[in-house]
């Protein structure tokens, strides 16, 4: 492990966390992503760049990072298997960044590296240029095993695996006494290969599995068969973005998860179901009533789902009166991106990764959704500012900074154009 801190680094209330309460906080964000070298080739005249850091999990990792100063910065879990092939600088890059990072020499083989490319929309091409080595649950240690949050990237059916066997692994850490871990905060990057009709009833199948669901634009319309483009302006459109969430969400009204929809120049869209609570009532006899849920049966594929959820604002007897009810009417909400100046974006890529190790660090240290979206789009920018991950160092305070800036003061700044805190 790399897991060097710096004692006389500023306290951790600089990005939003307070100090006290994540004195011994352990891991608290784990990325299954892989780390991988890049080609990146972008439209002329731009030329292409070479063997510059990348990668989901890299880049994830990164964005936990930003909001991790030391000694946080060894709460951010990460793997990086090393090919014969492995440049030095990237050693002493990673180094530098003072994580948890489990680095496992693998001489017998090349690193795997990968070939991007953009259009103009900012989509990306990708293919594999040597053989990826895939992180899977029986790779974590204990240590990392007992992370607060887990990022995947990957097909729904794999993500399923992923979370069943983390799961699994997890149980087996128990302490004599029974005690279990608390349960972590998954998310769900799905790939763009398997973003496709097709897959879409896996995809259904994975989301009661996982806590954030996050595609990009086109991932999610990708699976409503979709290009999830304004057919006039051909620009990314957030009609189809809020169409294709309100219809997953939809279709699965009984279960709890977020979908988080990266949406480029336009930000992401939040999209979350509510539900309901029953307030106490005076006088309960204290048995328990048999779920409404059950007095309909198991679901069928005809199933009238909107019947179903109202069915369930009312107990056995349906006599729950009205104001006995709390609804949560749940989340529908942009973020902004943070840069809304085209010019200040060098490189897209990562940044859609970074936000979302952002996002998994807020949640993992209790953050609402919207704010860890916020701390999201605030990590992307830094990712997307330049070819590969900022540049790391300190001011005249020593204070941590990321080109330049701390990342708290971007993150206020940010704040205040922003309806929340």
């Amino acid at each position: 492990m790399d897991t060097a801190a710096e004692t006389s680094e500023p306290s951790p209330e600089r990005a939003g966390i307070e100090a006290a309460e994540f004195e011994s906080q352990g891991i608290e964000f784990v990325t299954m992503g892989m780390f991988i070298i890049d080609d990146i080739e972008y439209l002329p005249p731009i030329p292409p760049k070479k063997d510059v850091i990348g990668g989901a999990g890299t880049y994830s990792a990164l964005g936990a990072r930003l909001l991790s100063p030391p000694p946080l910065s060894t709460s951010v879990g990460w793997i990086v298997d090393k090919g014969s092939d492995f440049p030095t600088a990237l050693d002493e890059l990673i180094s530098s960044w003072e994580t948890a990072a489990l680095i496992r020499e693998t001489p017998d083989r090349l690193t795997t590296r990968g070939w991007n490319g953009y259009d103009e929309h900012q989509n990306r091409g990708f293919h594999y240029l040597t053989p990826k080595k895939r992180i899977t649950a029986q790779d974590l240690t204990p240590e990392l095993l007992a992370s607060r949050a887990f990022h995947m990237v990957c097909s729904p059916l794999r993500c399923q695996e992923l979370v069943r066997g983390i799961k699994e692994r997890r149980a087996d850490l128990a302490t004599p006494d029974g005690n279990h871990l608390p349960k972590p905060v998954f998310v769900w990057e799905p790939v763009p290969d398997l973003c496709t009709p097709d897959e879409l009833l896996n995809c259904t199948n994975t989301l009661p599995l996982v806590d954030i669901c996050s595609p990009n634009h086109s991932e999610l319309a990708g699976f409503m068969g979709d290009n999830g483009l304004d057919p006039e302006t051909d620009e990314i459109s957030t009609a189809s973005v809020e169409r294709a969430c309100e219809q997953l969400l939809g279709s699965m009204p009984l279960q709890s998860f977020a979908l988080v929809v990266r949406a480029g120049e336009k930000g992401c869209y939040l999209a979350k179901n509510g539900g309901r609570k029953r307030t106490k009532r005076s006088g309960n006899s204290g048995k328990r009533k048999k779920p409404s849920a059950m007095l309909h049966g198991s679901l069928q594929h005809d199933t009238d789902m909107e019947a179903l959820f109202a069915g369930l604002l009312q107990d056995a007897e349906g006599v729950v009166a009205d104001e006995e009810i709390e609804v949560d009417p749940g989340i529908e909400r942009w973020v902004p991106a943070y840069h809304t100046d085209k010019e200040k974006v060098v490189d897209p890529t990562g940044g859609g990764n970074t936000f979302l190790g952002g996002l998994a660090v807020a949640l993992a240290r209790g953050k609402g959704l919207e704010e860890a979206a916020s701390w999201g789009s605030v990590a992307a920018s830094f990712a997307i500012e330049q070819v590969g991950p900022p540049d790391l160092g300190k001011d005249d305070g020593g204070n941590e900074t990321w080109n330049g800036v701390r990342v708290d003061e971007r993150f206020e700044e940010f704040k205040s154009r922003l309806a929340f805190g």
